[in-house]
């Protein structure tokens, strides 16, 4: 399986961006689609998810009410609409897909939960 994430920029503070990304391969199995980031100096952190089944979406508290995630699991294409951008939404941001069944509920906002994983994109948000 392939991620390509394209949309990343500069912008500056109070401003939009949106994310997208495509699966390619064996996408025959798609259960959830998310994103992930990770600033210079520290831990790659959850961003946001969604999970097909039931189409609930999932999202950092630092990211809630500014950023919507939404895509079409036929096409395994997510999107992430990036609004009201801080400077400390800068990151490298990377798609991610799982494609296997857990044996357990499968928690979406720990990296452990899913399989394949883009080469990211890079948003610089400028203050």
């Amino acid at each position: 399986v392939q991620l390509q994430a394209s949309g990343g920029g500069l912008v500056q503070a109070g401003g939009s961006l949106r994310l997208s990304c495509a699966a390619s391969g064996h996408t025959f199995s798609n259960y959830a689609m998310g994103w992930f980031r990770q600033a210079p100096g520290k831990e790659r952190e959850f961003v946001a998810a969604i999970r097909w089944h039931d189409d609930n979406t999932f999202y950092a508290d630092s990211v809630k009410g500014r950023f919507t995630i939404y895509g079409n699991s036929a096409e395994n294409t997510v999107h992430l609409q990036m609004d009201s951008l801080k400077s400390e939404d800068t990151a490298v941001y990377s798609c991610v897909i799982r494609t296997r069944k857990r044996a357990r509920q499968p928690d979406m906002t720990h990296s452990y939960d899913y399989d394949y994983w883009g080469q990211g994109t890079q948003v610089t948000v400028s203050s």
